[in-house]
């Protein structure tokens, strides 16, 4: 067996060996198996069957990062992506009433694009077309937005007729538990405690148990039913003319996560020589493919997790560990009681429910997303003024999409009146004024 698993995935060569690698694997699975409870109760925001849901997630999740293992031999592993599903469910689904059927058909067509240009190899040219700046700052954008709605979910923020927002109730239960919640993440990750996120999440929920905050399950059962979402995408419904901005955004938003992350993680691990990550179109076509299936079984963009950075840490560097964190996650299909338990909310007063231990989550990630504020240089007003459009528009209008219309659209004008335009992609001032006509027309 090791000889085979050797000759697989070149362990010796990389330096590693089987027990780092099945340490790695653990490791990269814990710190990103939030997204198990936290999938399907985005998701069931739009309608969709939570637990149809759940059991997409691990299924997509697990494929995936098969792939990967096989394609491009990496440690990264993948799952839905979040702020891709906040983007579905609140800018899609809930903000333009697109039915979750067609969503899903824009998303598998989105993935089939990435196919396409990973398997031609165009992959390259897209990605130098869009400015560092913008790259940075819709990562920030998307952040701040999955941070404001884990501030809702919580009930720390509320809405209020003289000002939009206001501060909760603080003496209320769900608000003193998701205080709770977020406190002890933070606490875990600042001590770099291995599997942070996901502990943090059982400790809320058992912390809510006694107070009925949380309703008891069960841990373990037979997989719920996958028919509810299973193969029940509109691809024909995606074509219609008011949702293929949406593609592209799909599309776009999962080049980017996949380029950071291979980059990031890529970077941390060594695999980088001379400026490029070998086999990168193993990697791509692995979250391609992710993102195709995942949309067929029922749930959103699937992309390589930063996360996986938790497992290389740990020494892992071949596939191996991914096939771990591969088999993990399907195992995770019959753990559906406790998915329910965490992800389930609270009814505090009538239409009024809140998610007070999957809502912490959301406030963590979406302050994790804001490292890359750094990276945008914040003196050069051509620059900076997209990057803010593009990152304070987005939570504030609960839309990804516009975060980036607005910050395509400045970076354009600012870049041709300061007379710099030779800075800029032709591609990007292209969707600069096709986002223009879109608002004067729609």
């Amino acid at each position: 067996m090791e000889s085979f698993l050797n000759r697989v995935f070149k362990i010796r060569e990389l330096n590693t060996d089987i027990k780092t690698e099945v340490r790695a694997g653990v490791t990269t699975f814990m710190t990103m198996s939030y997204i198990i409870f936290v999938q399907p109760a985005v998701l069931s925001v739009a309608g969709m069957d939570f637990g149809a849901v759940m059991v997409a997630t691990c299924l997509s999740s697990a494929v995936a990062t098969f792939l990967m293992a096989f394609l491009a031999n990496y440690p990264i592993a993948l799952a839905p992506a979040m702020g891709h599903n906040f983007f579905f469910v609140f800018t899609v689904v809930i903000g333009m009433k697109i039915p979750w059927e067609s969503a899903l058909g824009a998303i598998f067509i989105s993935g089939s694009l990435f196919v396409l240009i990973s398997v031609l190899g165009f992959i390259d040219k897209i990605i130098l077309a869009v400015p560092e700046t913008l790259k940075n700052a819709i990562a920030v954008g998307i952040g701040l937005l999955i941070a404001v709605v884990g501030l809702e979910w919580s009930g720390l923020v509320v809405d209020s007729p003289g000002t939009l927002v206001t501060l909760g109730n603080l003496k209320s239960p769900p608000v003193i538990l998701s205080l709770f919640g977020i406190a002890l993440i933070a606490i875990l990750l600042s001590l770099r405690v291995k599997g942070a996120i996901l502990w943090g999440i059982l400790a809320t929920a058992l912390a809510g148990l006694p107070f009925g905050m949380v309703k008891y399950y069960g841990i373990t059962s037979k997989p719920p039913s996958l028919l509810p979402t299973l193969f029940k995408l509109d691809i024909m419904g995606a074509f219609d003319l008011g949702i293929i901005t949406v593609v592209f955004i799909f599309f776009f938003l999962d080049l980017f996560d996949t380029v950071g992350t291979l980059i990031g993680v890529g970077q941390e691990a060594g695999f980088i020589r001379n400026g490029k990550l070998p086999r990168a179109k193993g990697a791509f076509l692995a979250d391609a493919i992710g993102t195709v299936q995942g949309a067929l079984l029922g749930t959103t963009t699937v992309t390589s997790y930063i996360e996986s950075l938790a497992g290389v840490s740990e020494g892992g560097r071949s596939g191996l560990a991914n096939i771990i964190t591969a088999l993990l996650f399907l195992i995770s299909i019959f753990f559906y009681p406790l998915a329910k338990m965490i992800g389930g909310g609270f009814q505090v007063s009538e239409g009024n429910i809140l998610y007070p231990v999957t809502a912490p989550v959301l406030v963590i990630i979406g302050s994790i997303m804001l490292r890359t504020t750094s990276e945008i240089p914040w003196k050069d007003y051509t620059e900076a003024i997209p990057a803010f459009l593009t990152l304070i528009i987005m939570p504030l209008t609960f839309s990804i999409t516009e975060g980036i219309a607005f910050g395509f659209i400045s970076y354009s004008l600012l870049k041709l009146i300061s007379g710099r335009r030779r800075e800029v992609h032709w591609l990007i001032h292209l969707f600069a004024i096709l986002f223009i006509f879109r608002y004067a027309f729609t």
